[in-house]
């Protein structure tokens, strides 16, 4: 990822339309946080503007506008899904990078095993992980929350969900944060190509000798009259991985700091006990964190911009929720909201399918969690300044309280 500015502005871009703007880390989201440099940004410009940055792209600011790229694969395609293009030219992960029609049979893969009877199904072992983490640490009156709690807990589920060993979370984690964040250790494609070797043996194993495990079941699976092969195989497993292993840790961080500054959404919740999903979804749409991109198809006119073949468009999925034509006084989580539109999962062709498992997993975590620590606050060595990349996230969120 190259965050510097190209200084090249093409012939179909307005001067007007041109924001230097470093969609991995926006600017002054140091000084007001994540999500309100967003809120500032979409108020501040028009619906799609240029950033000059990471070799160049529109961005998708309103609500509308993103809605419609990510809903639109006639228009927008999801061949290059990472910027700056000549980093996601290399992708290939399925089946985030594949259009409708082809990306069907991949999906019907995903959706059979996160589908909501499944996800039900895993409610007593994401409750006894949260119950285990959270006891783990306690009595002590502090924890590290991203190292002790928000780094294991949806690891250790989803590890468990497609049959890996959890001491491999933080390697794959490692993994996943090279192909997300800029200025990491290895390079985009060499972090694929690692997952690549890591995963090459364990796809051979259980083709031979398939478990219970998400990973078999995909692999066994009919698709149409075939099997997945072993290079969509290990395409389909890497970004389930990648999926799996970053953005719920990530999104809760952020909670965890909204709900440390605020005794009242507390008490809310916990008289809510019981029925969190509606509170859970109102914490999605405020904190929206994934930021990725689409394609141009051909030369259209979209919000104002003309848009050539070839162009990108960024699509920051935050912006969405935070739009005040669409959720009045966007960035003050209201409990009492019903069917907000935002994109945390995406909407259209892509929707993120392990949604529902994600919904579950921020539920029981709240539940069980202000059931033990009802109050707590952020402690003197936190720091909850924003880290640049694809998944928004903070640096480290450390959390103090009474015993």
């Amino acid at each position: 990822m190259h965050t510097s500015p190209n200084g090249h502005i093409p012939a179909n871009v307005p001067h007007d339309r041109v924001v230097d703007v470093d969609v991995y880390l926006p600017p002054l989201a140091a000084e007001l946080g994540f999500h309100q440099a967003w809120a500032r940004l979409q108020a501040d410009h028009p619906a799609v503007v240029w950033s000059p940055r990471n070799e160049g792209h529109w961005i998708a600011l309103s609500g509308e506008a993103l809605r419609e790229v990510q809903s639109d694969p006639e228009r927008f395609s999801s061949r290059v899904i990472i910027l700056p293009k000549s980093v996601g030219e290399g992708h290939g992960l399925i089946p985030t990078t594949i259009d409708p029609p082809e990306h069907r049979p991949f999906r019907v893969l995903l959706n059979a095993n996160l589908n909501p009877a499944t996800v039900r199904g895993l409610d007593n072992s994401i409750r006894a992980t949260a119950v285990e983490l959270i006891e783990g640490f306690r009595a002590a009156g502090y924890c590290d929350f991203s190292a002790d709690f928000a780094e294991l807990f949806p690891i250790r589920v989803f590890m468990a969900m497609v049959g890996l060993p959890s001491d491999a979370a933080p390697m794959i984690r490692h993994w996943a944060s090279c192909m997300t964040r800029p200025a990491m250790p290895m390079t985009f494609e060499e972090a694929k190509q690692t997952f690549f070797d890591w995963l090459g043996p364990i796809v051979d194993e259980r083709r031979a000798d398939p478990g219970d495990d998400m990973l078999s079941r995909m692999l066994a699976a009919d698709m149409e009259g075939r099997t997945l092969s072993r290079d969509e195989a290990l395409r389909l497993c890497t970004q389930v991985l990648i999926a799996g292993v970053d953005t719920v840790v990530n999104f809760v961080g952020f909670v965890m700091v909204e709900l440390a500054g605020s005794p009242a959404l507390r008490s809310q919740l916990i008289a809510m006990e019981g029925n969190l999903i509606p509170a859970v979804n109102e914490l999605f749409r405020r904190f929206g964190l994934v930021t990725i991109a689409r394609e141009v198809r051909a030369d259209i006119e979209f919000h104002g911009a003309q848009l050539k073949a070839g162009d990108m468009i960024c699509i920051p999925t935050q912006v969405h929720g935070l739009d005040a034509t669409l959720n009045p006084d966007p960035l003050t989580i209201d409990f009492s909201r019903r069917r907000a539109p935002h994109s945390a999962f995406g909407s259209g062709p892509h929707m993120c399918p392990g949604q529902e498992l994600a919904r579950k997993e921020v539920a029981i975590m709240l539940e069980e969690w202000l059931r033990r620590i009802p109050d707590f606050a952020l402690a003197d060595d936190a720091d909850v300044s924003p880290v640049a990349g694809i998944v928004g996230s903070l640096r480290r969120v450390t959390l103090r309280w009474v015993v």
